[in-house]
């Protein structure tokens, strides 16, 4: 059953219990007031009977039967009864007895009753006279009250019939136009497949449940497009970045070997092939860190990572291997809460990500000092990363961050030119941003921003 019939048949069904229980209040009143009504009708015919009887004792039993059948109109099956102290019949025959003598005492000890006897009602009386003390029974039929009755049954009932059905064609309609946007949003979904993951869906106002959903596919389908781009990535360049050098190494030692070469020749040919093998090195390390990133798309889990404490560790990190006061970090500004300085994010990615622009900012300066920023406050973190290298040209600062790409002014420097490619997608990953400052000659200037207007939980 789709959600729209769903939704309209829950709508209906609640609908129906609460009118089933409006109407049912509606008639259990009507009917406590009908019969409460012909009681009070048949009590005054009790009393009107007292009157007539006990109280005219000048007027003979015939005259006032022909009073009251003249001035009294008869109700359906009416009976009224009067009997003395000894329970018998008085004023008005009765040869067959029409209540028996418990009902008579009852109504002896309770001085006032009423009770039904099938659809007919009765009243007793208990009334005091000069005569002696009787008991009045009247007893009749309310006909019309139960016709009233009937006939309200009809009307709620096909009342009832014709309001729940409009209901169920309201509901639904109302559940169509709100599933509406969710109809939009599984309609764009269905245009998604692997060659057009840059597509998005809709988000509309943000506001409400549906809006959630697009924008949380719209985050996977941002993950699921960054790891089939560095899939991608990974089987087309690394073939090409690997036999570069193992050709380069090949052909080398083929012609060392094509004849005698002497000590400085073979010397050569060696210092050749190491360097080689180190650009070799360092593109299979730039592809294992590929790999890793490329993993941690699709498998790491999140944990809250606290940036402070992470620029702390690559301090040490960095101190160590290079030597004290070439890493230098200051604090600009912290916010008051220390889950304001944490992200949801894999911890050994950040530092591959932070550790590759730090690494670059020591090769492209010749291992002098390096100085790293932290700005936070409860909106967003910024971390700054200085250094006074040879700088990137600006017609080439937009490219840094594209797979195996190298400046122009580095070519003579090692490296692989796939470390900003991972940085940028790790951080990209993290809903970070990172900006590139540089002027050639005067350093490089890397600015990495995350928002954190949400706490990490």
């Amino acid at each position: 059953m789709k959600i729209r019939n769903r939704l309209a048949l829950y709508f209906t069904i609640i609908s129906a219990v609460i009118l089933l229980i409006a109407l049912s209040v509606i008639f259990i009143t009507f009917n406590s007031f009908a019969k409460a009504d012909f009681y009070s009708r048949l009590v005054d015919r009790a009393k009107v009977a007292a009157q007539l009887y006990l109280e005219a004792d000048e007027i003979s039993p015939d005259s006032l039967n022909r009073v009251r059948e003249r001035y009294l109109k008869q109700l359906p099956g009416e009976v009224t009864r009067i009997y003395n102290d000894k329970n018998a019949a008085s004023f008005i025959k009765d040869r067959q007895q029409y209540w028996r003598s418990n009902v008579i005492d009852m109504v002896r000890k309770r001085k006032d009753v009423e009770f039904a006897e099938g659809r007919r009602q009765t009243v007793g009386i208990y009334y005091y006279d000069n005569q002696g003390n009787f008991v009045i029974l009247t007893s009749a039929e309310d006909i019309q009250g139960h016709r009233r009755i009937d006939d309200l049954i009809e009307i709620m009932l096909a009342m009832f019939i014709l309001v729940i059905t409009g209901l169920f064609f309201i509901g639904r309609w109302f559940a169509k136009k709100s599933l509406e946007p969710l109809d939009d949003v599984v309609g764009e979904m269905q245009l998604v497949n692997s060659r057009n993951l840059s597509f998005r869906v809709n988000e509309g106002n943000g506001k409400d449940e549906i809006s959630v959903l697009a924008q949380n596919f719209n985050r996977l389908l941002k993950h699921l497009e960054n790891a089939f781009e560095m899939q991608q990535t990974y089987v087309t360049n690394a073939s090409h970045e690997l036999k570069t050098p193992v050709t380069s190494i090949i052909g080398e030692i083929e012609v060392a070997l094509h004849k005698a070469r002497s000590n400085d020749e073979y010397e050569r040919v060696l210092r050749s092939v190491l360097i080689d093998a180190e650009d070799l090195n360092e593109t299979i390390a730039g592809l294992m860190e590929l790999a890793q990133v490329d993993m941690g798309y699709t498998q790491a889990a999140l944990d809250p990572v606290a940036i402070d404490e992470l620029i702390w560790e690559l301090a040490d990190y960095w101190t160590n291997k290079l030597g004290k006061g070439l890493f230098a970090v200051s604090i600009k500004h912290l916010p008051a809460d220390p889950e304001r300085l944490q992200i949801p994010a894999n911890k050994a990615l950040l530092a591959i990500a932070f550790n590759n622009i730090i690494g670059n900012a020591y090769k492209f300066s010749d291992n002098q000092r390096v100085q790293c920023d932290l700005y936070a406050d409860n909106s967003q973190m910024v971390v700054t990363i200085i250094d006074s290298g040879i700088g990137i040209p600006v017609d080439e600062q937009e490219r840094v961050f594209e797979s195996f790409y190298r400046g122009t002014n580095v070519k003579s420097l090692p490296g692989s030119g796939i470390g900003l490619y991972i940085t940028g997608k790790i951080i990209q990953l993290y809903n970070g941003h990172i900006d590139v400052k540089s002027e050639p000659g005067n350093g490089t200037t890397v600015i990495i921003t995350f928002e954190t207007g949400e706490k990490v939980n």
